[in-house]
């Protein structure tokens, strides 16, 4: 009982439901280890006893919580949710420092029971402040106090655009893979051409370099700096006063580019980003030799001043990387303390390297400015949605910078389920609650604003990790893993302040299995959820059977999709290609001829359905018209986002990740294809008739609050014939 009582003080799970009444329980070494990742020895039962009293002894003595997030009111009055804060003695002074360098006194109405000193002249303002208290016992404490909106910034009404894996969209001026300057001509086009309001892509955080590079973009190094490969090196303006051998050396690789890009659209070729940043960055060095102008060099201190310690830390760490490898852990020594002094002496002696990583960060800021200004100026209502990966590489820059946030010897991953009996493990070390709230959230706090610098929403990937995580420790199955909670409120607090300041909209991929309460708690603080069509069955349904769920039913605060970079394409899904293609690389559990019975009848519910609803009167049989049939049942939903899968458009039947692969397929590195398998540029998509034909269903669509009564002007080709009829918003 001790250790479980301890485990339950720090939010550790000593049992868990894989499913509604299916209890299991944990090892009791895994809740030892975990226990130990956060500082705690639960080793021996003397330990956990004497744990147990420390805890006492410092909650008895501790005069505030390690930090306090409080929600503001319309009327601005602060207001504290979840557990009760602890009551102060009577008499004791609070102060609120603020973010802006005032000073406020306080008493805690509502807050702290029996505080005593002024009341605010004002309301708390939103933002990141100190909170200082000072009781008559002589006790005093200093802590963090967050100031957050109630909700996070609404999308427009109803909006709808492309979700592209970036790296995949070639055009005929990259450099073998898509870049930032494929990113603004896509928006700047699909915002013209087809009214569409964002354009959601991977994560462009920054990769472990290596041979070769991991390519997917969920283990990042950073996740706080974008991947300078993804630079358009013509686009730098320096780019243009090379001249001398400089030039000439220039030109060679303007060559090699060339036959980097006609590699993969010409001859099918595999994306190969290790000879794409080989050739960018001999690229960069050479542009690097050219003299900022005095305006640009203003401009790139100030970017250094801005970003500070942090980018300090990314570029130290990939000028050591380039001397001693990409996994810090191998490091001599002190180098591996990023505030050691050896470590401030090898920053001295690199200086020009960590000088030209920081370069490479503010050119990549900088072309990720010109993309969110160029989709804008095109009409987009919201522009780009970034992606926030889970977690970051264990040998990376911020496993390296942030130790203190991160459990040693701890991975992020899942529990078995239906879909992985053996569970997941991801390889991501996961941030420590304890630390992250004994810093205000701080780590958090700047990696949101840093994502959502040049966004105008943001997805978060397995968003239920504000809640949970499953923590698996080193060298252990990922069944015998556990969950660790964390501080909702202080999470959802938190992003909501920060995409309050940004003004950016927060998309939660909370596909899976998902703790109760939790998709609740999301909407409440105005976090979209994901919903993707083939997973919207009605599960409890009479009968036991889930069939598909009606249009109007589905919820509005969503992105609604066909599909997302881990699952088959629309074209794949509704010919059963998928099947074939998981049968082929030996991934299924069942028999072939199952698998494809099960699927075949799930696709023949949806498509009667359609079929019901009118939304198919071209038939059956016509692959691009069960394409646009799918979409247009998404727009039939009230959801307020509408995804569009960019290889959709083209008819593509390749998936862009296939889950339960490592190198039997290409996961993160397939350019986007047409239906015969041929790579496509962002010219030829330009230029497709399939495309424009899709899109032209989106872009002619009614919107908001006028979709039900405008529903016959609209789409009076195929009226809504089924039982239901047209469907408006709720």
């Amino acid at each position: 009982m001790g250790r479980a009582r301890l485990a339950e003080l720090h939010g550790v799970a000593t049992s868990y439901e894989p499913a509604p009444g299916q209890g299991c329980q944990v090892p009791e070494d895994t809740v030892v280890a975990v226990l130990a990742a956060l500082g705690v020895d639960a080793s021996t039962p003397r330990a956990v006893r004497d744990a147990l009293d420390a805890h006492a002894t410092t909650e008895r003595r501790r005069l505030l919580p390690r930090a306090v997030v409080l929600r503001a009111a319309a009327d601005g009055t602060p207001r504290a949710h979840g557990p009760a804060l602890p009551a102060l003695p009577e008499g004791t002074a609070l102060r609120v420092d603020t973010e802006d360098g005032r000073g406020l006194a306080w008493d805690g109405a509502g807050l702290f029971g029996g505080a005593g000193g002024g009341c605010l002249a004002e309301a708390l303002p939103l933002g990141s402040h100190l909170l200082r208290a000072h009781a008559p016992d002589g006790r005093s404490a200093c802590v963090p106090l967050i100031v957050a909106p109630e909700r996070l910034p609404a999308p427009p009404e109803r909006a709808h655009g492309f979700l592209v894996q970036l790296y995949s969209l070639l055009s005929a001026r990259s450099w073998g893979m898509g870049d930032l300057g494929d990113l603004a001509e896509l928006a700047a086009w699909s915002g013209r051409a087809f009214a569409s309001d964002f354009v959601q892509v991977n994560p462009l955080h920054a990769a472990v370099p290596g041979a070769p590079t991991d390519p997917s973009p969920y283990r990042p190094s950073s996740r706080r700096f974008p991947d300078p490969v993804y630079l358009r090196i013509e686009d730098i303006a320096e780019f243009a006063y090379l001249g001398g051998p400089a030039r000439e050396r220039a030109d060679v690789l303007l060559g090699r580019a060339a036959a980097l890009r006609e590699g993969v659209l010409r001859r099918d070729a595999l994306i190969d980003r290790d000879a794409v940043w080989a050739a960018k960055r001999q690229a960069l060095e050479l542009v690097r030799a050219v003299p900022l102008s005095p305006g640009r060099r203003a401009a790139y201190c100030d970017f250094l001043a801005e970003q500070g310690q942090a980018l300090d830390d990314h570029s130290t760490w990939c000028a050591l990387a380039e001397v001693h490898g990409p996994d810090w852990r191998t490091w001599p020594g002190a180098l591996k303390d990023p505030r050691s002094a050896r470590t401030a002496r090898t920053r001295g002696e690199l200086l020009d390297r960590v000088d030209f990583h920081c370069w490479l960060a503010w050119l990549t800021d900088q072309q990720l400015s010109a993309a969110q200004r160029a989709a804008r100026e095109a009409g987009m209502r919201v522009g780009l949605v970034h992606d926030l990966a889970v977690g970051v590489h264990p040998s990376g820059a911020d496993a390296w910078a942030q130790q203190h946030a991160f459990a040693a010897g701890m991975s992020v991953g899942a529990p078995p389920d239906a879909f992985s009996p053996h569970g997941q493990d991801w390889g991501l070390p996961p941030w420590r609650p304890d630390a992250l709230a004994a810093t205000g959230y701080a780590p958090y706090r700047d990696l949101l604003r840093a994502l959502m610098r040049h966004a105008g929403a943001l997805r978060i990937d397995h968003v239920m990790g504000l809640f949970r995580l499953w923590w698996v420790p080193e060298g252990c199955e990922p069944t015998r893993g556990t969950y660790v909670r964390y501080d909702a409120e202080a999470m959802l607090g938190v992003l909501a302040l920060e995409a309050d300041r940004a003004g950016a909209t927060v998309i939660g991929e909370d596909l899976g299995t998902v703790e109760p309460g939790v998709r609740e708690s999301l909407a409440e603080r105005g976090v979209l959820g994901t919903s993707v069509l083939w997973f919207e069955r009605d599960y409890d349904g009479a009968g036991g059977r889930a069939e598909p769920l009606e249009p109007e039913r589905w919820r509005a605060d969503c992105l609604a999709t066909a599909t997302t970079h881990d699952l088959p394409s629309t074209a794949a899904r509704l010919t059963g290609d998928h099947v074939e293609l998981r049968h082929r690389l030996g991934l299924l559990a069942r028999p072939l001829g199952v698998e494809q019975r099960e699927d075949a009848t799930a696709i023949a519910e949806w498509m009667a359905l359609f079929g019901r609803l009118g939304l198919l009167p071209e038939g059956p049989g016509d692959e691009v018209a069960a394409v646009k049939a799918v979409h247009r049942f998404l727009l039939r939903t009230p959801a307020r986002m509408i995804g569009v899968w960019l290889p959709d458009a083209v008819g593509d039947r390749r998936p862009q990740n296939l889950p339960g692969t490592w190198d039997q397929y290409p996961n993160w590195r397939l350019p986007i294809a047409d239906a015969t398998g041929r790579p496509v540029s962002l010219e030829d998509l330009a230029a497709s008739p399939r495309l424009h034909a899709l899109m032209d269903e989106l872009r002619t669509a009614p919107s908001g609050g006028s979709w039900g009564k405008t529903w016959g002007g609209a789409w009076g080709e195929w009226p809504a014939t089924g039982s239901n009829g047209p469907v408006g918003h709720p």
